[in-house]
């Protein structure tokens, strides 16, 4: 079954309202066993593209992971990419930030860890933490050296939009390719997935207390994801919106887009040169002729 990622995707200028964007389509896979096919395809059509990517050496790819609580974040990085080579691929969790970090521009902790050229690069929440959890909870700036009569001005979150715009730009033009997933999570099936891992002992270290604090402030999560999203999608770095309820579901439509970029990428492996075919050539006698030898 072909899946239309474009209709997941945030155009750039779009005025976006979550709240129409759906959080559970059709299935993109007819069963159990055609779905683990497809992943088994996307995953193994992933690994070749992530070779040819490390032998080209021209291109980097990060891929940025955002969502409510519960959304499959972790369930989504671990299936999809499961057949990448360890050495291509790396993923960073960004927790709260640490005193040395609030010492620094709000972007400084996550460019350190920007993937080199020839790798994936996996953030498991980003930067943009910083224009979501720290928007909800502003109280958040203070520790990060903000000046109090800037605290409720929404020019900050322009002004923070802007900048991430700005650097998501800079990284395109020196060859890091960018795709943002935000899992979109409806309330409902976040209840019934907070549920299940307190039913099931092992899910229970899953759940903390705050995860039942942050549910209290969805709708002004939402509306920190609608603008922020709206505000930095680009077509250097786009935004996806992926129906998250269907865990299976989200997973092909993340594959299919990581696919299809670095198909569009025009990735290849490197030409041999004349001179180096020769070389070779030259080395390939030398192991025949010690075969030879020891016959």
């Amino acid at each position: 079954m072909k899946i239309e990622t474009k209709r997941f995707r945030v155009r750039e200028g779009e005025k976006l309202d979550l709240a129409k964007r759906p959080t559970r389509v059709d299935k993109v896979y007819d069963s159990k066993s055609d779905y683990r096919k497809m992943l088994e395809k996307h995953v193994g059509e992933l690994s070749d593209l992530q070779e040819v990517l490390y032998a080209d050496d021209g291109a980097a790819l990060l891929l940025i992971f955002q969502a409510m609580d519960a959304a499959g974040k972790d369930g989504a990085i671990r299936h999809v990419m499961s057949g990448v080579n360890p050495q291509g691929c790396a993923v960073y969790s960004f927790k709260t930030p640490s005193a040395e970090e609030h010492q620094h521009d709000f972007l400084w902790r996550t460019t350190r860890c920007l993937p080199e050229r020839g790798r994936i690069g996996i953030f498991n929440r980003s930067y943009y933490e910083e224009v979501l959890v720290v928007r909800v909870h502003p109280e958040y700036l203070a520790g990060e050296g903000i000046a109090d009569a800037a605290l409720g001005k929404k020019s900050l979150w322009r002004d923070r939009y802007r900048s991430i715009v700005d650097f998501e730009r800079h990284l395109h033009a020196n060859g890091t390719r960018i795709l943002k997933f935000f899992l979109h999570l409806s309330k409902e099936e976040q209840r019934r997935r907070f549920l299940a891992r307190i039913d099931e002992p092992e899910k229970n270290w899953k759940f903390s207390i705050a995860d039942i604090q942050e549910r209290k402030h969805w709708d002004a999560y939402q509306e920190a994801y609608e603008d922020a999203l709206a505000a930095t999608s680009t077509d250097d770095a786009p935004w996806y919106v992926v129906p998250a309820d269907d865990k299976e579901n989200a997973r092909l439509i993340v594959s299919q887009v990581i696919v299809e970029t670095l198909k569009g990428m025009g990735l290849a492996y490197p030409v041999t040169t004349d001179e180096r075919r020769q070389e070779l050539l030259g080395i390939r006698r030398q192991l025949e002729a010690e075969e030879g030898g020891k016959g």
